[in-house]
């Protein structure tokens, strides 16, 4: 797994995202996109909200074709900026399931050593600022799902993590776990910074926050995914994704602290690409 870009250049079909649209075009309900709106709007999101105009969670859930009575994974929550609005959104008639980084070799100690005691106090964390019920966030360690959610899931979202899954060595591992969940049929949605097309390999394999559109797809693709639609509403054309400290130098991370703050909150985050993927029979 670790020459990863090079076994999906042979493995792959090429890039083909103009077919790929013709392919499936998402159709989120007149009523969802309603009650989307309403959650965007719920006062548990009022700092969270001024990231909605980089991160764009309406266009994209749209994307996605989230529909509210669907079975959703969102892998690697993280803070849970989307899990806050994922959450309630599904509550009423659909699934929200949590699952979070993996105690596997090459996953630094760190996440190893915490992955059980984060995904146990992950549903406390995320009741307390929705007002949901604990009880009702299933959140588990990634490669330790239930055989119960063997072809359950409608959606799997993994947003802003496949550059680290991807430098770990573990893409592999958990993409596989991902398509044994998801329904014949199901769709993987991912958000990632994006590299430019010409970007060294030494720069675009993760280490930096950044990869390169074409590597993305052609990897997912090789491990029994097919693509299906792109999506520009997580560009950045500011962006010039070349820094020397990646991806995090950019809000909210901005690793400069005062350095050139004012420069690089004007850019916005990252230029991001926003990829749909069917599993394949």
């Amino acid at each position: 797994m670790k020459n990863w870009i090079i076994a999906a250049a042979l493995a792959a079909t090429p890039l083909a995202g103009a077919q790929a649209q013709d392919a499936v075009t998402p159709t989120m309900s007149a009523e969802a996109r309603d009650q989307l709106d309403q959650v965007l709007r719920g006062e548990w999101r009022s700092k969270d909200s001024a990231r909605d105009v980089y991160r764009h969670p309406a266009e994209t859930l749209a994307f996605f074709d989230v529909e509210p009575d669907m079975t959703v994974v969102e892998y690697a929550p993280g803070g849970g900026w989307y899990s806050d609005i994922l959450a309630p959104y599904l509550a009423e008639k659909g699934r929200f399931i949590a699952v979070q980084l993996p105690d596997a070799e090459g996953v630094p100690e760190g996440y190893r050593k915490n992955a059980a005691a984060v995904a146990a106090a992950f549903p406390g964390k995320l009741a307390e600022r929705t007002g949901l019920s604990a009880e009702g966030i299933p959140s588990y360690v990634g490669g330790d799902l239930p055989e119960s959610l063997d072809d359950a899931v409608d959606r799997v979202l993994v947003i802003r993590m496949m550059h680290n899954l991807m430098r770990w060595g573990v893409a592999d591992r958990e993409l596989a776990e991902w398509r044994r969940v998801l329904k014949p049929g199901g769709m993987l949605g991912i958000v990632q910074h994006r590299a430019k097309p010409d970007a060294s390999a030494d720069y675009a394999n993760g280490t930096k926050g950044y990869l390169r559109e074409e590597d993305v797809v052609d990897f997912v693709q090789s491990q029994g995914f097919e693509l299906v639609g792109t999506s520009e509403a997580n560009a950045n054309p500011a962006d010039s994704a070349d820094w020397e400290n990646g991806v995090w130098t950019l809000p909210p991370s901005l690793a400069l602290k005062d350095q050139d703050r004012a420069k690089y909150e004007g850019i916005g985050e990252s230029d991001r690409m926003t990829l749909l993927f069917r599993k394949r029979p």
